[in-house]
Protein backbone atom coordinates (compact mmCIF):
# COMPACT_ATOMS: atom_id res chain seq x y z
CA UNK A 1 0.00 0.00 0.00
CA UNK A 2 3.00 2.22 0.92
CA UNK A 3 4.02 2.19 -2.51
CA UNK A 4 0.99 2.66 -4.73
CA UNK A 5 0.74 6.25 -1.96
CA UNK A 6 3.79 7.25 -3.07
CA UNK A 7 3.22 6.42 -6.93
CA UNK A 8 -0.26 8.04 -6.63
CA UNK A 9 1.51 11.01 -5.48
CA UNK A 10 3.87 11.37 -8.40
CA UNK A 11 1.13 10.24 -10.64
CA UNK A 12 0.47 13.62 -12.82
CA UNK A 13 -2.40 12.58 -14.86
CA UNK A 14 -3.99 10.58 -12.40
CA UNK A 15 -4.54 13.91 -10.26
CA UNK A 16 -5.49 15.96 -12.93
CA UNK A 17 -8.02 13.35 -14.36
CA UNK A 18 -9.56 12.63 -10.95
CA UNK A 19 -10.17 16.60 -10.29
CA UNK A 20 -11.58 16.60 -13.59
CA UNK A 21 -14.22 14.50 -13.11
CA UNK A 22 -14.56 14.31 -9.19
CA UNK A 23 -15.10 18.34 -8.67
CA UNK A 24 -18.00 18.88 -10.93
CA UNK A 25 -19.81 16.09 -9.86
CA UNK A 26 -18.90 16.97 -6.20
CA UNK A 27 -20.07 20.48 -6.50
CA UNK A 28 -23.63 18.67 -7.94
CA UNK A 29 -24.58 16.71 -5.86
CA UNK A 30 -23.39 19.55 -3.38
CA UNK A 31 -26.24 21.68 -4.84
CA UNK A 32 -28.39 18.74 -4.57
CA UNK A 33 -27.88 18.03 -1.24
CA UNK A 34 -28.02 21.94 -0.71
CA UNK A 35 -32.01 21.72 -1.96
CA UNK A 36 -32.60 19.02 0.52
CA UNK A 37 -31.08 20.53 3.47
CA UNK A 38 -33.19 24.02 2.09
CA UNK A 39 -36.41 22.15 2.38
CA UNK A 40 -35.36 20.87 5.66
CA UNK A 41 -34.25 24.36 6.68
CA UNK A 42 -37.88 25.49 5.58
CA UNK A 43 -40.24 22.62 6.53
CA UNK A 44 -38.29 23.06 10.10
CA UNK A 45 -40.24 26.74 11.14
CA UNK A 46 -43.73 24.26 10.36
CA UNK A 47 -43.09 22.23 13.24
CA UNK A 48 -42.32 18.40 13.80
CA UNK A 49 -45.53 17.14 12.03
CA UNK A 50 -44.21 19.07 8.88
CA UNK A 51 -40.73 17.62 8.92
CA UNK A 52 -41.42 13.94 9.57
CA UNK A 53 -44.59 14.37 7.22
CA UNK A 54 -42.32 15.70 3.99
CA UNK A 55 -39.07 13.23 5.35
CA UNK A 56 -41.12 10.16 5.56
CA UNK A 57 -43.00 11.44 2.28
CA UNK A 58 -39.62 11.14 0.66
CA UNK A 59 -38.89 7.54 1.62
CA UNK A 60 -40.86 7.04 -1.83
CA UNK A 61 -39.26 9.21 -3.40
CA UNK A 62 -35.68 7.50 -1.64
CA UNK A 63 -36.33 3.87 -2.39
CA UNK A 64 -37.68 5.18 -6.21
CA UNK A 65 -34.44 7.23 -6.83
CA UNK A 66 -32.40 4.48 -5.76
CA UNK A 67 -33.72 1.99 -8.47
CA UNK A 68 -33.49 4.66 -10.79
CA UNK A 69 -29.39 5.00 -9.32
CA UNK A 70 -29.21 0.97 -10.14
CA UNK A 71 -30.49 1.04 -13.55
CA UNK A 72 -28.31 4.61 -14.40
CA UNK A 73 -25.04 2.55 -12.50
CA UNK A 74 -25.68 -0.60 -14.41
CA UNK A 75 -25.47 0.94 -17.70
CA UNK A 76 -22.44 3.55 -16.31
CA UNK A 77 -20.38 -0.06 -16.16
CA UNK A 78 -21.26 -0.32 -20.00
CA UNK A 79 -21.13 3.37 -21.35
CA UNK A 80 -17.80 3.81 -19.02
CA UNK A 81 -15.86 0.96 -20.66
CA UNK A 82 -17.62 1.28 -24.28
CA UNK A 83 -15.90 5.28 -24.09
CA UNK A 84 -12.59 3.35 -22.89
CA UNK A 85 -12.96 2.07 -26.62
CA UNK A 86 -15.05 5.22 -28.12
CA UNK A 87 -17.49 2.83 -29.39
CA UNK A 88 -20.47 5.59 -29.70
CA UNK A 89 -23.05 3.29 -31.61
CA UNK A 90 -23.48 0.71 -28.23
CA UNK A 91 -22.92 4.04 -25.98
CA UNK A 92 -26.51 5.01 -27.42
CA UNK A 93 -28.12 1.61 -27.15
CA UNK A 94 -27.00 1.46 -23.93
CA UNK A 95 -28.83 4.57 -23.22
CA UNK A 96 -31.81 3.61 -24.75
CA UNK A 97 -32.04 0.23 -22.76
CA UNK A 98 -31.67 2.69 -19.47
CA UNK A 99 -34.43 4.94 -20.45
CA UNK A 100 -36.88 2.47 -21.30
CA UNK A 101 -36.49 0.66 -17.76
CA UNK A 102 -36.44 4.14 -16.26
CA UNK A 103 -39.32 5.51 -17.50
CA UNK A 104 -41.30 2.42 -17.19
CA UNK A 105 -40.26 2.11 -13.33
CA UNK A 106 -41.51 5.86 -13.22
CA UNK A 107 -44.86 5.18 -14.34
CA UNK A 108 -45.28 1.88 -12.16
CA UNK A 109 -43.93 4.27 -9.13
CA UNK A 110 -46.71 7.69 -9.86
CA UNK A 111 -49.79 5.10 -10.79
CA UNK A 112 -49.05 2.68 -7.40
CA UNK A 113 -48.75 6.48 -5.38
CA UNK A 114 -51.45 8.03 -6.67
CA UNK A 115 -54.20 4.97 -5.94
CA UNK A 116 -52.29 4.93 -2.36
CA UNK A 117 -51.14 8.03 -0.79
CA UNK A 118 -52.70 6.95 2.47
CA UNK A 119 -51.32 3.54 2.60
CA UNK A 120 -48.29 4.29 2.02
CA UNK A 121 -48.15 7.04 4.65
CA UNK A 122 -49.48 4.50 7.62
CA UNK A 123 -46.68 2.02 6.60
CA UNK A 124 -44.53 4.98 7.94
CA UNK A 125 -46.62 6.50 10.68
CA UNK A 126 -49.55 6.05 12.79
CA UNK A 127 -49.87 10.14 13.49
CA UNK A 128 -52.88 11.18 11.62
CA UNK A 129 -51.33 14.59 10.96
CA UNK A 130 -48.16 13.15 10.23
CA UNK A 131 -49.85 11.26 7.27
CA UNK A 132 -52.18 13.90 6.48
CA UNK A 133 -49.53 16.47 5.58
CA UNK A 134 -47.42 13.63 3.81
CA UNK A 135 -49.97 12.27 1.48
CA UNK A 136 -50.75 16.38 0.80
CA UNK A 137 -46.57 16.26 -0.33
CA UNK A 138 -47.16 13.00 -2.05
CA UNK A 139 -49.87 13.88 -4.52
CA UNK A 140 -48.02 16.75 -6.31
CA UNK A 141 -44.16 15.66 -6.12
CA UNK A 142 -44.92 12.22 -7.54
CA UNK A 143 -45.77 13.56 -10.91
CA UNK A 144 -41.80 14.53 -10.93
CA UNK A 145 -40.41 10.75 -10.90
CA UNK A 146 -40.67 9.98 -14.63
CA UNK A 147 -38.87 13.35 -15.04
CA UNK A 148 -36.15 12.78 -12.15
CA UNK A 149 -35.56 9.17 -14.00
CA UNK A 150 -34.90 10.46 -17.68
CA UNK A 151 -32.71 13.60 -16.46
CA UNK A 152 -31.01 11.20 -14.11
CA UNK A 153 -29.96 8.82 -16.17
CA UNK A 154 -28.82 11.24 -18.71
CA UNK A 155 -26.78 12.80 -16.55
CA UNK A 156 -25.07 9.96 -15.08
CA UNK A 157 -24.29 8.46 -18.34
CA UNK A 158 -22.67 12.02 -19.41
CA UNK A 159 -20.48 11.67 -16.40
CA UNK A 160 -19.03 8.26 -17.71
CA UNK A 161 -18.22 9.46 -20.88
CA UNK A 162 -15.81 12.18 -18.75
CA UNK A 163 -18.86 15.42 -18.63
CA UNK A 164 -19.50 15.95 -15.36
CA UNK A 165 -20.11 19.45 -15.70
CA UNK A 166 -23.20 19.14 -18.09
CA UNK A 167 -24.65 17.35 -14.65
CA UNK A 168 -23.17 20.32 -12.55
CA UNK A 169 -24.38 23.69 -14.55
CA UNK A 170 -28.16 21.79 -14.55
CA UNK A 171 -28.03 21.06 -10.98
CA UNK A 172 -27.08 24.70 -10.36
CA UNK A 173 -30.25 25.93 -12.08
CA UNK A 174 -32.55 23.37 -10.67
CA UNK A 175 -31.37 24.60 -7.01
CA UNK A 176 -31.93 28.06 -7.55
CA UNK A 177 -35.43 27.51 -8.92
CA UNK A 178 -36.20 25.17 -5.94
CA UNK A 179 -34.94 27.99 -3.72
CA UNK A 180 -37.12 30.75 -5.07
CA UNK A 181 -39.87 28.79 -5.12
CA UNK A 182 -39.42 27.26 -1.81
CA UNK A 183 -39.47 30.79 -0.66
CA UNK A 184 -42.70 31.82 -2.60
CA UNK A 185 -44.73 28.91 -1.97
CA UNK A 186 -43.93 27.80 1.47
CA UNK A 187 -44.44 30.80 3.28
CA UNK A 188 -46.53 32.99 0.70
CA UNK A 189 -44.42 35.88 -0.12
CA UNK A 190 -44.69 38.69 -2.66
CA UNK A 191 -48.50 37.32 -3.30
CA UNK A 192 -48.17 33.76 -4.01
CA UNK A 193 -50.43 31.42 -2.10
CA UNK A 194 -48.67 30.02 1.84
CA UNK A 195 -49.45 26.72 0.71
CA UNK A 196 -46.50 25.07 3.50
CA UNK A 197 -45.75 21.42 2.38
CA UNK A 198 -47.72 21.62 -0.67
CA UNK A 199 -45.06 24.46 -1.53
CA UNK A 200 -42.28 22.37 -0.95
CA UNK A 201 -43.62 19.40 -3.02
CA UNK A 202 -44.54 22.28 -6.45
CA UNK A 203 -40.77 24.16 -6.08
CA UNK A 204 -39.54 20.50 -6.41
CA UNK A 205 -42.09 19.36 -9.24
CA UNK A 206 -41.08 22.91 -11.42
CA UNK A 207 -37.52 22.34 -10.85
CA UNK A 208 -37.25 18.54 -12.23
CA UNK A 209 -39.14 19.61 -15.66
CA UNK A 210 -36.99 22.37 -16.08
CA UNK A 211 -34.01 20.35 -15.18
CA UNK A 212 -34.96 17.68 -17.66
CA UNK A 213 -35.57 20.43 -20.12
CA UNK A 214 -31.72 21.61 -19.51
CA UNK A 215 -30.23 18.61 -19.78
CA UNK A 216 -32.34 17.83 -22.95
CA UNK A 217 -31.06 20.76 -24.60
CA UNK A 218 -27.35 20.12 -23.67
CA UNK A 219 -27.13 17.11 -24.94
CA UNK A 220 -29.15 17.20 -28.66
CA UNK A 221 -27.22 20.87 -29.18
CA UNK A 222 -24.07 19.56 -29.18
CA UNK A 223 -22.32 16.45 -31.24
CA UNK A 224 -21.52 14.21 -28.07
CA UNK A 225 -21.88 10.74 -27.75
CA UNK A 226 -25.03 10.81 -26.02
CA UNK A 227 -26.88 12.57 -28.73
CA UNK A 228 -29.19 9.72 -30.40
CA UNK A 229 -32.09 9.59 -32.66
CA UNK A 230 -34.58 6.95 -31.60
CA UNK A 231 -33.69 4.33 -33.60
CA UNK A 232 -29.94 4.85 -32.24
CA UNK A 233 -31.31 4.27 -28.98
CA UNK A 234 -33.25 1.34 -29.37
CA UNK A 235 -30.72 -0.35 -31.98
CA UNK A 236 -31.63 -3.66 -29.77
CA UNK A 237 -31.40 -7.54 -29.96
CA UNK A 238 -31.76 -10.07 -27.98
CA UNK A 239 -28.35 -11.17 -27.07
CA UNK A 240 -27.47 -7.60 -26.69
CA UNK A 241 -30.01 -6.99 -24.03
CA UNK A 242 -29.17 -10.28 -22.13
CA UNK A 243 -25.63 -9.22 -21.90
CA UNK A 244 -26.66 -5.85 -20.52
CA UNK A 245 -29.10 -7.78 -17.99
CA UNK A 246 -26.52 -10.28 -17.16
CA UNK A 247 -24.48 -7.30 -15.22
CA UNK A 248 -26.69 -4.81 -15.22
CA UNK A 249 -29.70 -6.77 -13.33
CA UNK A 250 -27.44 -7.47 -10.31
CA UNK A 251 -26.80 -3.48 -9.95
CA UNK A 252 -30.69 -2.87 -10.04
CA UNK A 253 -31.61 -5.73 -7.81
CA UNK A 254 -29.13 -4.36 -5.44
CA UNK A 255 -30.00 -0.76 -5.51
CA UNK A 256 -33.82 -1.72 -4.94
CA UNK A 257 -33.48 -3.98 -2.24
CA UNK A 258 -30.91 -2.14 -0.72
CA UNK A 259 -32.77 0.91 -0.40
CA UNK A 260 -35.87 -0.86 0.34
CA UNK A 261 -33.96 -2.14 3.47
CA UNK A 262 -33.19 1.91 4.21
CA UNK A 263 -37.18 2.67 3.86
CA UNK A 264 -37.62 -0.17 6.75
CA UNK A 265 -35.16 1.71 9.04
CA UNK A 266 -37.21 5.05 8.32
CA UNK A 267 -40.07 2.47 9.38
CA UNK A 268 -38.12 1.28 12.29
CA UNK A 269 -37.41 4.94 13.48
CA UNK A 270 -40.77 5.70 13.00
CA UNK A 271 -42.13 3.43 15.40
CA UNK A 272 -39.86 5.21 18.22
CA UNK A 273 -41.89 8.30 17.76
CA UNK A 274 -42.38 11.46 15.81
CA UNK A 275 -39.52 13.13 17.45
CA UNK A 276 -37.34 10.65 16.58
CA UNK A 277 -38.23 10.78 12.68
CA UNK A 278 -37.78 14.60 12.73
CA UNK A 279 -34.41 13.89 14.30
CA UNK A 280 -33.28 10.66 11.48
CA UNK A 281 -34.93 13.71 8.61
CA UNK A 282 -32.19 16.29 10.12
CA UNK A 283 -29.50 13.18 10.47
CA UNK A 284 -30.21 12.08 6.54
CA UNK A 285 -29.95 16.04 5.30
CA UNK A 286 -26.74 16.58 7.17
CA UNK A 287 -25.22 13.15 5.91
CA UNK A 288 -26.38 13.83 2.55
CA UNK A 289 -24.87 17.11 2.45
CA UNK A 290 -21.38 15.73 3.92
CA UNK A 291 -21.55 12.54 1.66
CA UNK A 292 -20.88 14.55 -1.42
CA UNK A 293 -17.54 14.74 -1.16
CA UNK A 294 -16.43 11.32 -0.68
CA UNK A 295 -19.44 10.38 -3.77
CA UNK A 296 -17.55 13.02 -6.10
CA UNK A 297 -14.05 10.74 -5.52
CA UNK A 298 -16.39 7.38 -5.72
CA UNK A 299 -18.12 8.54 -8.73
CA UNK A 300 -14.58 9.52 -9.93
CA UNK A 301 -13.40 5.77 -9.51
CA UNK A 302 -16.07 4.90 -11.38
CA UNK A 303 -15.12 6.36 -14.73
CA UNK A 304 -11.50 6.20 -14.23
CA UNK A 305 -11.39 2.42 -13.81
CA UNK A 306 -14.15 1.49 -15.89
CA UNK A 307 -12.10 3.52 -18.76
CA UNK A 308 -8.76 1.77 -17.93
CA UNK A 309 -10.87 -2.06 -18.13
CA UNK A 310 -12.14 -0.88 -21.43
CA UNK A 311 -9.34 -0.18 -22.65
CA UNK A 312 -7.47 -3.43 -21.97
CA UNK A 313 -5.34 -1.43 -19.04
CA UNK A 314 -6.23 -3.56 -16.38
CA UNK A 315 -3.09 -3.72 -14.31
CA UNK A 316 -3.63 0.40 -14.30
CA UNK A 317 -7.34 -0.11 -13.56
CA UNK A 318 -6.09 -2.31 -10.13
CA UNK A 319 -3.72 0.60 -9.27
CA UNK A 320 -6.26 2.96 -9.79
CA UNK A 321 -8.96 1.46 -7.15
CA UNK A 322 -6.37 1.20 -4.33
CA UNK A 323 -5.04 4.74 -4.79
CA UNK A 324 -8.73 5.06 -4.02
CA UNK A 325 -8.93 3.07 -1.54
CA UNK A 326 -6.70 4.95 0.32
CA UNK A 327 -8.21 8.36 -0.91
CA UNK A 328 -11.93 7.72 0.48
CA UNK A 329 -11.03 6.32 3.71
CA UNK A 330 -8.81 9.62 4.49
CA UNK A 331 -11.14 11.83 3.36
CA UNK A 332 -14.24 10.01 5.41
CA UNK A 333 -12.17 9.97 8.09
CA UNK A 334 -11.12 13.76 8.02
CA UNK A 335 -15.47 14.60 7.51
CA UNK A 336 -15.84 12.42 10.26
CA UNK A 337 -13.97 14.31 12.49
CA UNK A 338 -15.36 17.85 11.38
CA UNK A 339 -18.72 16.30 11.87
CA UNK A 340 -18.06 15.34 15.17
CA UNK A 341 -16.71 18.46 16.45
CA UNK A 342 -18.84 20.67 14.39
CA UNK A 343 -22.62 18.77 15.58
CA UNK A 344 -23.66 22.16 17.51
CA UNK A 345 -23.06 24.44 14.86
CA UNK A 346 -25.25 22.34 12.22
CA UNK A 347 -27.55 22.33 14.52
CA UNK A 348 -27.71 26.23 14.67
CA UNK A 349 -28.70 26.18 11.03
CA UNK A 350 -32.23 24.25 11.79
CA UNK A 351 -34.76 26.62 13.37
CA UNK A 352 -36.96 26.43 16.29
CA UNK A 353 -35.79 22.93 16.72
CA UNK A 354 -37.00 21.97 20.31
CA UNK A 355 -34.17 20.99 23.09
CA UNK A 356 -35.20 17.47 23.42
CA UNK A 357 -34.66 17.26 19.47
CA UNK A 358 -31.93 19.45 19.43
CA UNK A 359 -30.04 16.79 21.86
CA UNK A 360 -31.20 13.95 20.19
CA UNK A 361 -29.94 14.96 16.45
CA UNK A 362 -26.59 16.15 18.28
CA UNK A 363 -26.35 12.60 19.54
CA UNK A 364 -26.98 11.21 15.93
CA UNK A 365 -24.64 13.11 14.23
CA UNK A 366 -21.74 12.32 16.77
CA UNK A 367 -23.04 8.64 15.84
CA UNK A 368 -22.43 9.21 12.06
CA UNK A 369 -19.11 10.93 12.41
CA UNK A 370 -17.92 7.59 14.00
CA UNK A 371 -19.04 5.67 11.30
CA UNK A 372 -18.36 8.39 8.40
CA UNK A 373 -15.10 6.71 7.48
CA UNK A 374 -16.27 3.10 7.03
CA UNK A 375 -19.12 4.36 4.92
CA UNK A 376 -17.00 6.38 3.09
CA UNK A 377 -15.01 3.60 2.25
CA UNK A 378 -17.69 1.24 1.42
CA UNK A 379 -19.21 3.78 -1.15
CA UNK A 380 -15.79 3.56 -3.38
CA UNK A 381 -15.54 -0.29 -2.96
CA UNK A 382 -19.23 -1.01 -4.28
CA UNK A 383 -20.18 1.69 -6.61
CA UNK A 384 -16.51 2.84 -7.42
CA UNK A 385 -14.90 -0.38 -7.78
CA UNK A 386 -16.49 -3.63 -7.59
CA UNK A 387 -19.07 -2.42 -10.45
CA UNK A 388 -16.97 -0.44 -12.87
CA UNK A 389 -15.11 -3.90 -13.13
CA UNK A 390 -18.10 -5.83 -13.58
CA UNK A 391 -18.07 -7.29 -10.38
CA UNK A 392 -21.74 -6.94 -9.95
CA UNK A 393 -22.98 -10.26 -8.65
CA UNK A 394 -20.56 -9.97 -5.67
CA UNK A 395 -21.73 -6.15 -5.00
CA UNK A 396 -24.79 -7.14 -5.12
CA UNK A 397 -24.82 -10.33 -2.30
CA UNK A 398 -22.32 -8.50 -0.70
CA UNK A 399 -24.36 -5.13 0.54
CA UNK A 400 -28.05 -6.81 0.26
CA UNK A 401 -26.54 -9.43 2.71
CA UNK A 402 -25.01 -6.63 5.16
CA UNK A 403 -28.30 -4.92 5.21
CA UNK A 404 -31.24 -7.57 5.48
CA UNK A 405 -28.76 -10.17 7.73
CA UNK A 406 -27.18 -7.41 9.99
CA UNK A 407 -28.79 -4.04 9.82
CA UNK A 408 -32.50 -4.12 9.11
CA UNK A 409 -33.27 -6.94 12.16
CA UNK A 410 -30.81 -5.50 14.40
CA UNK A 411 -32.64 -1.69 13.67
CA UNK A 412 -35.95 -3.53 14.66
CA UNK A 413 -34.60 -5.02 17.88
CA UNK A 414 -33.24 -1.85 19.18
CA UNK A 415 -36.80 -0.22 18.35
CA UNK A 416 -39.26 -2.52 19.12
CA UNK A 417 -38.03 -5.07 21.35
CA UNK A 418 -35.30 -3.43 23.43
CA UNK A 419 -36.95 -0.17 23.33
CA UNK A 420 -34.09 2.48 22.32
CA UNK A 421 -33.46 5.79 21.44
CA UNK A 422 -33.10 6.30 17.76
CA UNK A 423 -29.41 7.48 18.93
CA UNK A 424 -28.53 4.49 19.86
CA UNK A 425 -30.58 2.49 17.48
CA UNK A 426 -28.55 3.68 14.73
CA UNK A 427 -25.38 2.07 15.89
CA UNK A 428 -26.87 -1.22 15.43
CA UNK A 429 -28.05 -0.08 11.52
CA UNK A 430 -24.47 1.10 11.19
CA UNK A 431 -23.36 -2.45 11.62
CA UNK A 432 -24.05 -3.53 8.04
CA UNK A 433 -21.37 -1.06 7.50
CA UNK A 434 -18.54 -3.14 9.36
CA UNK A 435 -19.75 -6.19 7.65
CA UNK A 436 -19.52 -4.69 4.10
CA UNK A 437 -16.17 -3.02 4.64
CA UNK A 438 -14.03 -6.88 6.06
CA UNK A 439 -15.46 -8.87 2.90
CA UNK A 440 -15.42 -5.62 0.41
CA UNK A 441 -11.65 -4.90 1.34
CA UNK A 442 -10.76 -9.18 0.56
CA UNK A 443 -12.70 -8.97 -2.36
CA UNK A 444 -10.67 -5.44 -4.26
CA UNK A 445 -7.44 -7.09 -2.85
CA UNK A 446 -8.34 -10.66 -4.76
CA UNK A 447 -8.12 -8.84 -8.06
CA UNK A 448 -11.07 -11.25 -8.97
CA UNK A 449 -13.43 -8.10 -9.91
CA UNK A 450 -11.61 -6.85 -13.27
CA UNK A 451 -14.30 -8.09 -15.60
CA UNK A 452 -14.46 -6.50 -19.34
CA UNK A 453 -17.97 -6.46 -19.76
CA UNK A 454 -17.66 -5.09 -23.04
CA UNK A 455 -16.24 -8.03 -25.15
CA UNK A 456 -17.76 -9.87 -27.48
CA UNK A 457 -21.22 -6.83 -27.37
Amino acid sequence: MMSTIKNMFKDKIFFSTLIAIAIPITLQNLITSSVNMLDTFMITSLGEDSLAAVGLANQVFFFYSLIIFGIASGSAIFVAQFWGKRDEKNIKRILGIALTISIIIGIIFTVVVLIAPNNIMRIFSSDNEVIKLGVDYLRIVIFSYVVFGVSFTFQISSRSTGDAKMPMVVSVISFLINLVFNYLLIYGHFGFPRLEVKGAAYATLLARVVELLVVLYSIYSSDGPLRGTIKDLIDWNRDFIYKYFKTSLPVIVNETFWSLGNVLYSVAYAKIGTEAAAAIQILSTVQNLFMVFTRGVGNACTVMVGNKIGADEEDTAIEYAKRFLFISASLGLLLGLILIFTSDFILMLFRDLTPQLRYTSKMLLIILGIFFAVKSLNGTIIVGILRSGGDTKFSMLLEMGSVWLAGVPLAFIGSLVLKLPVYLVTPLAYSEEIVKALIGLYRVHSNKWVMNVTKEM
